[in-house]
């Protein structure tokens, strides 16, 4: 499944045909939000006011590393790095969280990396923890970031030499470290925080899937995906999931979904929560539409 879009990639005219017909367009809907408690404010506030009603189950939970000698060894040579990468908001809450009261070291040479966010939740965790971003991608994928990173220093010939931390989960890919490394770049990847499964009311949210109680369901991360699995006993949730629509916030929460036999999934074109509230509506009032 997919939005349908203009040749021009912006949204086709069905944004402007609801612009003023969304108020409330999902009355009678429920909506499934696996994120974590914390971090759903946003997605639960947009669906409400869409009139959906909203089920939590948080999938996820986010902790401290087991370990922050890493962080702490990073934040004291920090004005030595060229860029600090922040992957997700967690990675910078987390990171800029632990050296807020240990500034980095000032003097001639010494005035600190550039940092550069992956999307604009990511750039907005930065800002309000006191510092200052340089360059925001809009791509998740480590082609997008590297390519934004490319295009900012001027040549990919530039990257060789450059000194990069990059704050991140226990479970980050690999691919971005890989790919900077092999330009010639100089990676330091420092686990800043963890993300665990929780437990969950998994019967209560069973019965509500078998009985088509629940139309839409979201996921924001891979981990989201595969703890939900992990949390029914499942490697593929599709049967479990029925025809409740499946939303997920980006291309690499859509692979997951994929590994858990979920092919059938929408995503927006701009990776954030409110896009993703969006993507999820309009497919939901016009497949209404379609019924009539």
């Amino acid at each position: 499944m997919s939005e349908k879009k203009d040749r021009s990639g912006t949204d086709s005219g069905y944004e402007r045909e609801t612009a003023a017909a969304a108020n409330r367009a999902l009355n009678g809907r429920t909506v499934l939000v696996t994120r974590s408690r914390g971090q759903s404010f946003e997605i639960t506030s947009l669906f409400e006011a869409l009139g959906a009603a909203v089920v939590h189950m948080p999938t996820i939970e986010i902790i401290g590393p087991t370990s922050w000698a890493a962080v702490d060894a990073a934040a004291e040579r920090l004005e030595t790095f060229d860029w600090l990468i922040f992957t997700s908001a967690n990675a910078a809450r987390h990171f800029l969280g632990r050296i807020k009261d240990r500034p980095p070291r000032t003097g001639p040479g010494t005035a600190g990396p550039r940092i550069c966010s992956i999307g604009p939740a990511t750039a907005r965790a930065v800002e309000e923890a006191g510092a200052q971003v340089n360059l925001t991608s809009e791509g998740s994928r480590s082609e997008g970031v590297l390519d934004s990173i490319i295009e900012y220093i001027g040549g990919e010939d530039r990257v060789r030499g450059m000194k990069f931390l990059i704050p991140r989960s226990q479970i980050a890919r690999e691919e971005l470290s890989e790919r900077l490394a092999k330009l010639g770049a100089i990676v330091e990847a420092v686990e800043a925080y963890r993300t665990i499964r929780p437990s969950a009311d998994c019967e209560s949210v069973r019965r509500m899937l078998e009985e088509g109680m629940i139309d839409a369901i979201t996921f924001t991360s891979p981990s989201t995906v595969s703890n939900f699995a992990g949390l029914f006993g499942a490697s593929d949730i599709s049967g479990l999931i029925g025809p409740a629509l499946v939303g997920c916030i980006g291309p690499t929460t859509a692979a997951a979904a994929k590994e858990f036999g979920l092919h059938e999934v929408i995503q927006p074109e701009r990776y954030n929560g409110s896009a993703l509230v969006d993507a999820i509506a309009r497919y939901l009032v016009l497949k209404d539409r379609s019924e009539d």
